[in-house]
């Protein structure tokens, strides 16, 4: 089982394997947390991007490509169920954090920096996405090590701490 952590900050900056990125169905960029890795990791991660998933991304699913720019190697990209449009099976949240671990594994990363998918503009409710988070993280069978939830605010910082040392205290 690998440590996971709660990180206050940027998910651009970390220096892991890995970065996860809340992407949407496209694969083109977006606002939030994919606006935020395409404009940090450069060019490199739409032109990997437009390569490797010429037709978009199922929700639920994932994929890599460079970091670019950034620290990291790789951008793991999966898409999370959007709540604010109807898109409400936990399942499909739940799997995203497990192909990420999965991709991770293929790539042979021992670190991962995650969002918490969905939170931000899909409206999935903030307690549950923080729950999903920490339950698939701490369950799914991986052969990465280091795991970071990374938080924006401190606030949602606070908020996954809380739930990680619940888990913790079982």
């Amino acid at each position: 089982m690998p440590a996971i952590t709660a990180v206050l900050g940027d998910i651009t900056t970390q220096q892991v394997d890995a970065i996860v990125n809340a992407a949407n169905t496209a694969m083109r960029g977006g606002g939030g947390v994919d606006g935020a890795i395409h404009r940090a990791g450069g060019p490199a991660v739409l032109r990997d991007c437009i390569v490797r998933f010429p037709n978009g991304l199922a929700t639920g699913d994932a994929g890599w490509t460079t970091a670019g720019e950034m620290p990291a190697t790789w951008v793991i990209h999966t898409v999370g169920p959007n709540f604010a449009t109807g898109e409400r099976d936990r399942s499909l949240l739940v799997s995203c954090y497990r192909r990420a671990l999965e991709v991770a594994d293929e790539l042979g990363a021992h670190s991962i920096a995650f969002p918490l998918v969905s939170a931000g503009v899909y409206g999935w409710p903030r307690a549950d996405a923080i729950a999903a988070a920490v339950e698939t993280l701490a369950t799914t069978p991986t052969r990465v090590e280091d795991v970071r939830i990374v938080a924006f605010s401190p606030e949602m910082h606070a908020e996954v701490q809380h739930a990680l040392d619940a888990r913790a205290a079982r």
